[in-house]
């Protein structure tokens, strides 16, 4: 944890009066098909910092990226509603630039009065931005006396706005939210009370291949679920109908199985599933793990593996959850995923959540404040628990 934070500055120590702060925020929310904030958990999460530097009179200019545009702008993918619902929530105006970079954001960031906030436009309008281009950068920082990030949920990926522009401005630090993130998180890596368990689901195998590496030299038993349950139960030789599974990854899955053997941790996978026909059916039925048949899909974890994990979890003291059980946006797919989560949820344990419908999950069931620390970013925390370098965090060093 030490080496996380180390030669990190906490926002709260930095002199911001009167200076343009650039806080790099994650304000990559979903939008409905109104282009309204359909979860605006992210833009909550950067408030603790937006209000300290409101109230340090500091002239705030928000930056983030949102969706991933094509070709250049693109009006669905404005900041607009973003910046919409974050004047709700602080009570004040926000200014939206026409762009992140021009003559329209520079004067718009002249005429900031102390406390204020400006918002910039989509930084992935321009492609210079995810190229980490240095000329991209500099006009960014013509824009800030201070640079602070607080979006944890890109630190992981080398962009200009997380990488390039904090190593061109002398004054930098770490908002509220990433030095939580760090901290928290921190302490898995370094090695946490054990026993220490880890549920891990989603659709690859080959996206969580190195976090499985990793953590199989620190956890007691490693939980699967999700599509990628599907090709380790295929590694063993069980058919699995038409369900989503890679073929091409069942040597490895064999392998990942020995190698946790060797390290004695227990892997735990499902002995019963839900199946359809379809992922647009109106309902599942429970089978077994194996007995699903040639036209069956395995689209989430049955009621008897709920169960057996939360036996294992029950007896944790740390867990970690990254990835939903099934396809958890379709509700008669989601009770794997919201099972589990009240299985942590009751367990005594330090217990961290990162990233996407397993964040949803414990939203959903109403369980967040339950988990010890529910995670902005699930790439991120992946990564971090692999042990790999954060960019956005490495440019932050002072």
């Amino acid at each position: 944890m030490a080496s996380l934070l180390d030669r990190i500055v906490p926002v709260d120590a930095l002199d911001v009066a009167s200076r343009r702060v650039f806080v790099r925020v994650d304000f990559n929310v979903p939008l409905t098909d109104d282009g309204e904030v359909a979860d605006d958990t992210r833009i909550r999460e950067a408030l603790p910092t937006i209000r300290h530097l409101v109230q340090a009179g500091a002239r705030v200019v928000l930056a983030s990226h949102l969706g991933r545009p094509k070709k250049g702008r693109d009006p669905k993918l404005s900041l607009a509603a973003a910046g919409e619902r974050l004047a709700d929530l602080l009570g004040s105006e926000i200014v939206l630039t026409d762009d992140c970079v021009g003559d329209g954001a520079r004067k718009v960031v002249h005429d900031l009065r102390d406390g204020r906030v400006a918002l910039l436009e989509n930084l992935r309008f321009h492609p210079e931005e995810e190229a980490n281009d240095e000329a991209f950068a500099r006009d960014l920082a013509r824009l800030c006396d201070i640079y602070v990030n607080d979006a944890f949920g890109a630190v992981h990926r080398a962009h200009a706005s997380v990488d390039a522009l904090p190593r061109l401005v002398g004054t930098r630090g770490a908002g509220f939210l990433l030095m939580k993130e760090l901290k928290v998180l921190g302490a898995l890596a370094a090695g946490p009370e054990r026993p220490y368990l880890a549920v891990l689901g989603g659709a690859k195998v080959s996206d969580k291949i190195a976090v499985i590496e990793a953590l199989c030299t620190k956890i007691d038993a490693l939980l699967i679920g999700g599509a990628m349950a599907n090709t380790f139960l295929a590694a063993q030789g069980r058919a699995m109908g038409r369900s989503l599974l890679e073929v091409d990854k069942l040597p490895l899955a064999r392998d990942l199985l020995a190698r946790a053997q060797e390290k004695r941790v227990t892997v735990v996978l499902p002995t019963d599933l839900v199946v359809a026909s379809h992922v647009g059916a109106a309902e599942g039925r429970v089978v077994a793990a194996d007995a699903v048949g040639p036209e069956d899909m395995a689209l989430d974890i049955g009621p008897e593996t709920v169960a057996n994990f939360r036996k294992h979890l029950l007896r944790a003291r740390s867990v970690f959850w990254n990835g939903p059980m099934g396809l958890f946006e379709k509700t008669p797919f989601s009770q794997g995923s919201i099972g589990v989560a009240k299985a942590i949820a009751e367990a005594s344990a330090f217990s961290v959540v990162g990233g996407g419908d397993s964040v949803a999950a414990v939203h959903q069931a109403g369980l967040a404040e339950r988990f010890t620390h529910v995670s902005t970013g699930g790439g991120a925390s992946l990564e971090l628990l692999e042990g790999r370098t954060l960019p956005g965090v490495e440019a932050l060093r002072t």
